[in-house]
């Protein structure tokens, strides 16, 4: 029998509804185990707001002094005759985020193979790999920034290390979760056909991880030529210390066109980024292989 001609239409299922409302309703404890959670959620917001003041006269206040006097000494934007200067500077930013971005996928790409339970079976290496990943990605490019203009000075060496310190934890992570997904079977191919170590990595390993792993790489340099925007705050050079400088100095209309400067960048860097990561994945591929990967899982789940 059609199973399509015996099921319900959307008015014999009103109906039943009507007649048996309990049927369709969540059982007493699920209500009350939901009201539970939604109230204690919405409790613990309202203190918090509350405790950090979001219900004082003095932040209504500053949030309309926010519109109406911040905003309108914002704009229009000036200073374009230091437009070239600008310009070299946010070049310098995007070379820092470059060569950060690349030391740390160096140095990463080997580590990744020492912390993947697949590649390396002796437990307390792959274990401490994995928390000296997790010890560099701890504290964020601000705090490394401030740490390597202690110990190397001012300028674009400090933020360039401290975008490399932190991304080689970052790809450790995404590396060797990638590493840990493959499928096995090549793997085992190539062994069975006499293949060395070297040879399971080259043949069964990178075919199948080294596409995720430029994604990943691409997809970090944009976050970090964000991040490096704002390490010249601490002095690790780029368009940040512009941009502080003349926040100190109320010069805001000048820091109104380096925060354009600094948003258009971000969207070509953005654009440009997705083609060639379209290009190289490709956007079902990309899809397929991560929702194998567990970080990526995690972020559908919430």
């Amino acid at each position: 029998m059609n199973r399509s001609s015996t099921a319900p239409d959307a008015a014999e299922i009103a109906a039943i509804r009507a007649r048996v409302p309990g049927a369709f309703a969540s059982p007493p404890r699920e209500r009350a185990r939901r009201l539970l959670v939604w109230g204690a959620a919405g409790a613990l917001t309202v203190y918090c707001l509350y405790r950090f003041g979001f219900f004082t006269w003095s932040f209504i206040d500053g949030m309309l002094k926010l519109g109406s006097v911040v905003i309108s000494q914002l704009f229009p934007p000036s200073g374009w005759e230091q437009l070239p200067l600008f310009l070299k500077v946010m070049g310098e930013t995007l070379a820092m985020a470059f060569l950060g971005t690349v030391l740390g996928a160096v140095v990463a790409f080997p580590l990744a193979f020492l912390a993947s339970k697949n590649m390396m079976t002796f437990r307390p290496v792959q274990f401490g790999t994995r928390r000296f990943a997790d010890l560099l990605r701890a504290f964020d490019y601000l705090i490394w920034a401030l740490i390597f203009v202690r110990a190397i000075g001012l300028g674009q060496m400090a933020g360039i290390m401290a975008i490399a310190i932190v991304e080689v934890g970052t790809f450790i992570k995404l590396y060797s979760e990638a590493i840990e997904s493959l499928d096995r079977k090549q793997m085992d191919g190539v062994r069975a056909a006499g293949g060395n170590g070297l040879d399971v990595i080259r043949y069964g390993v990178l075919p199948q991880v080294l596409p995720m792993m430029i994604s990943n790489t691409l997809y970090m340099f944009e976050h970090n030529a964000r991040s490096a925007s704002i390490l010249g705050i601490v002095g690790a050079g780029g368009i940040g210390f512009l941009l502080s400088d003349r926040l100190r100095a109320y010069e805001l209309q000048e820091a109104c066109l380096i925060i354009i400067i600094v948003v258009l960048t971000v969207y070509a860097i953005d654009f440009v980024s997705k083609r060639i990561r379209d290009r190289i994945i490709g956007d079902d591929r990309r899809d397929a292989v991560a929702d194998d990967l567990p970080q990526f899982a995690d972020s559908k789940g919430r």
